[in-house]
């Protein structure tokens, strides 16, 4: 299978699907030195810079492994799975648990941090899902994860802010089939999310003001008991339909 010259753009890409059809096809066995950078470069038509990162990111993929003084070598054919495609495959319950752990403490930071610029970005935020609550489901919960998210950034953060941005999209779809199969947003407000609580009404914008309420007069413990009621209801809605 020849390498052939590559499109303008975007050529780094490229070169890193061109590279991995070669190792994934076999025609580079595990254990395989790799054509210097100068014949890959000639093969593909691009600058040496180009299959440099490429390289990097095979590398980086677990299908290659540069050896010092002597060259690149094969380690496997197919790529390690990274954390953001670990989470898509989970399932949405396992992934939920660990949601909770990480938010219950970046509410209780968010709580001890907010800025007042913070707090005017979680009551927008609020206000934003008390309207998608006459919208669509996804509308509903694209609107309620904002929220979530405008509370975690307040935190300050960038690692808890980084690990739940990597769950919404594990969490999204599901979250959006609980909501329809349950018809929880339908529900007579008299009654709880589970039936539990009367309090937190069918769409939980009790509990969600709650929350608000508490990250604003920077009560920690408040906030994160506040959350944990929330998610820990959603969870046993979860846990109640299965997989």
């Amino acid at each position: 299978m020849p390498l052939g010259a590559l499109r303008p753009t975007p050529l780094v890409e490229q070169a890193i699907d061109r590279l991995r059809e070669q190792i994934t096809a076999g025609e580079w066995p595990v254990g395989t030195r790799l054509p210097g950078e100068t014949s890959l470069a000639q093969a593909l038509g691009v600058g040496r810079s180009t299959v440099r990162e490429a390289l990097r990111a095979l590398a980086g993929a677990g299908l290659v492994r540069a050896r010092q003084g002597a060259g690149v070598f094969v380690i496997a054919t197919e790529p390690e799975e990274n954390w953001s495609v670990q989470l898509l495959r989970a399932a949405v319950v396992d992934v939920y648990e660990v949601r909770m752990m990480v938010e219950v403490e970046a509410v209780q930071l968010a709580a001890a941090r907010r800025t007042d610029a913070d707090l005017t970005a979680i009551e927008a935020a609020l206000a934003g899902r008390a309207e998608a609550s006459g919208g669509s489901d996804a509308q509903f919960v694209d609107a309620d994860i904002a929220l979530h998210a405008a509370v975690v950034a307040a935190a300050h953060n960038p690692v808890l802010t980084a690990l739940f941005t990597e769950f919404v999209p594990a969490l999204r779809q599901g979250l959006i089939d609980l909501v329809r199969l349950l018809d929880l947003r339908r529900g007579d407000p008299a009654d709880g999310a589970d039936g539990s609580d009367p309090a937190q009404g069918a769409d939980g914008a009790a509990g969600h003001a709650a929350l608000v309420a508490a990250v604003a007069r920077g009560d920690a413990a408040a906030a994160g008991r506040a959350l944990r009621d929330e998610l820990e209801r959603t969870l046993s809605q979860l846990q109640s339909v299965g997989p």
